[in-house]
């Protein structure tokens, strides 16, 4: 496989769903052949498996079990999200006491079952801002409809105009990657996740050109998506070495670098 320069690979994006294995522990391990085969350095997770909507409480926290027992073993390349249902905010915060305050993980994930342009979800921004996590928003444009509670970019924007001092990820691009960008485009607090979406032509080099390299992460969705595919997203663009190098993982470790601090974790 082609390296770039210097670059290390983090990747924003990763489930344990779709991969060989009885066990968490043996999923990651498999993930881990498929990462040394393809040089990425850095992974992070988010959602144990079988998957949930619109988990309740005992099972969003189930899920963060399976994601916190996974990275004991891999605690020098893993790291992890909190999956958090803002359909129950009380039990959302607990989590994020629980998980990041009090735990190992260093971020949250919001899904499909709330729209972030609710102002019911300001307190879960808030309180993982204040805890330097890194927030990550699930977003996408169908053809055939979102779901009711699914966010779009869009939403993701509103939420951005209320938090403008908060960095966001916006999962996916939207999917309709050119209307996801456009979305987000006049908000410089929101990054996009390139990874979980077919690897386009066009797509990096347009998002570099309306948004700066500085405001792309690369991600994979694997098992739903391989690292071979979604990396051609960025090793095949017409864009300079430099700016692979921000997207592939210095993005990324940048927006992380505050809450491994705090943790004191070492890179």
């Amino acid at each position: 496989m082609i390296r770039i320069s210097n670059a290390e690979i983090w990747d924003l994006h990763c489930h344990f769903s779709g991969v060989d294995g009885k066990t968490v522990d043996e999923r990651i391990a498999q993930l881990m052949v498929y990462a040394d085969r393809m040089n990425v350095d850095r992974l992070v997770f988010f959602m144990g498996w079988p998957w949930s909507t619109n988990p309740d409480p005992d099972e969003f926290r189930r899920q963060n079990d399976q994601v916190i027992q996974a990275l004991t073993h891999w605690q020098d390349r893993a790291f992890g999200f909190a999956y958090l249902n803002p359909m129950y905010v009380k039990e959302s915060l607990e989590e994020i006491e629980r998980c990041i305050a009090n735990g190992p993980l260093v971020g949250i994930k919001l899904w499909v079952s709330r729209r972030c342009r609710d102002e019911e979800i300001d307190a879960i921004i808030k309180r993982t801002a204040e805890l330097k996590g890194v927030i990550y928003q699930h977003t996408w444009l169908k053809v055939s409809g979102n779901r009711e509670t699914e966010s779009t970019p869009e939403d993701l924007a509103k939420l951005a105009s209320r938090h403008p001092d908060v960095p966001l990820i916006c999962g996916h691009t939207g999917g309709d990657w050119e209307r996801g960008i456009r979305a987000i485009q006049n908000h410089p607090n929101v990054s996009i996740g390139i990874g979980g979406s077919d690897p386009t032509a066009g797509f990096v080099e347009m998002a570099v050109r309306e948004l700066g390299a500085e405001r792309i992460l690369y991600g994979s969705d694997i098992g739903g998506r391989s690292f071979s595919s979604q990396l051609a997203k960025v090793f095949g663009a017409d864009i300079p070495e430099a700016a692979k190098h921000l997207i592939l993982g210095q993005n990324l470790k940048n927006m992380m670098t505050p809450i491994l601090k705090a943790k004191e974790i070492q890179l």
